[in-house]
C-alpha cells in the first residue's frame, strides 16, 4: 500500500506525490537558493529547468517592447515554473523571476517531461495546476483592466502571503508598483491607507499584514475566484485514495 507523500518538503504539488511518484522524481530535485530578481528563464528562451518553490515567491512577468513589465502570475509553494514543457513548448513565452528570495526545488525540464510522459498521476496533477495557473493568468489580466488600484492592491497582498504561509513580506512599494504596472506614487497612496485602517503595517521594504479578514473584505472578487479555484482542485490530489 502506497500513501500519499507528505508536505515536509514545502511544496504543494510535490506533497500531493505518492510515495513511488516521489522517488522517481526525487533523484531529479535539487534544492536551491532564489536570490531575489534573480532571472530563471527570460522570454522566448529555452526551458532547461523548472522549480518547485518551498519558500520563494517566482513571478511571470509579461514585457513590453520599451522594458515596461508586469505580473500576470505568482508562483509559491503551490505550484511550480515551466509549464510549457508539459504543453509541447520547449520556450516561455514570459519572462520567469524570483520576486521574493528563498528555496525551490530545481528539476531539468526532461527529466520532468520524461516522467510527465510515464506517470498517469503526474499527467493528471500537472494537468489540474494548468487549469488553475491559468485561472490565475486570466483574472490577473482582468483585475489590472477594470479594479481600482486600492484592490489590486489588497488581492496582490493576500496571494503573496497565500505564497509564502507568513503574515511578513519582505517587499518595497517599487516591486509592487513593478508587478502591478503602476506608478510608486499610486502604491504608496494605496499602501498608506491600508496602514491607517490598520489592515497593514509597512516600513521600508517590509510590510505586515494585520488583519488579513479585513484586507479579503477590501480586495477585489478576483483574489477569492482564483483561491477557489486551487483550492477546489488541488487538494483533491493531495487527499486521494490510495493506491495498491
Amino acid at each position: 500500500m502506497l500513501t500519499l507523500q507528505s508536505d515536509l518538503h514545502g511544496n504543494h504539488l510535490l506533497g500531493a506525490l505518492p510515495s513511488h511518484e516521489w522517488q522517481a522524481l526525487a533523484p531529479h530535485l535539487e534544492l536551491v537558493h532564489l536570490r531575489t530578481e534573480q532571472l530563471l528563464c527570460d522570454s522566448g528562451q529555452r526551458i532547461h529547468h523548472v522549480y518547485f518553490p518551498t519558500t520563494a515567491i517566482i513571478s511571470m512577468l509579461s514585457t513590453m517592447e520599451d522594458g515596461s513589465s508586469v505580473e500576470i502570475a505568482a508562483v509559491g509553494r503551490e505550484g511550480m515554473t515551466g509549464v510549457p514543457v508539459l504543453t509541447g513548448g520547449e520556450t516561455m513565452p514570459n519572462r520567469v523571476q524570483v520576486q521574493c528570495a528563498g528555496f525551490a526545488y530545481r528539476m531539468s525540464a526532461q527529466a520532468l517531461k520524461q516522467q510527465f510522459a510515464r506517470s498517469d498521476f503526474l499527467r493528471r496533477l500537472m494537468l489540474l495546476y494548468m487549469h488553475a495557473l491559468l485561472t490565475q493568468v486570466a483574472q490577473t489580466a482582468a483585475c489590472n483592466r477594470h479594479h481600482a488600484l486600492n484592490k489590486q492592491l489588497c488581492r496582490w497582498l493576500l496571494i503573496e502571503v497565500d505564497r509564502v504561509a507568513s503574515n511578513d513580506l519582505t517587499v518595497t512599494q517599487q516591486l509592487i508598483a513593478d508587478m502591478l504596472g503602476v506608478r510608486r506614487e499610486g502604491i504608496t497612496e494605496a499602501a498608506g491607507k491600508l496602514h491607517d485602517e490598520g489592515l497593514i503595517h509597512h516600513s521600508r521594504g517590509h510590510i505586515r499584514i494585520l488583519d488579513r479578514k479585513g484586507l479579503e473584505a477590501r480586495a477585489c472578487e478576483c483574489y477569492g475566484l482564483v483561491k477557489r479555484e486551487f483550492d477546489r482542485l488541488l487538494p483533491r490530489l493531495r487527499q486521494a485514495e490510495t493506491v495498491e
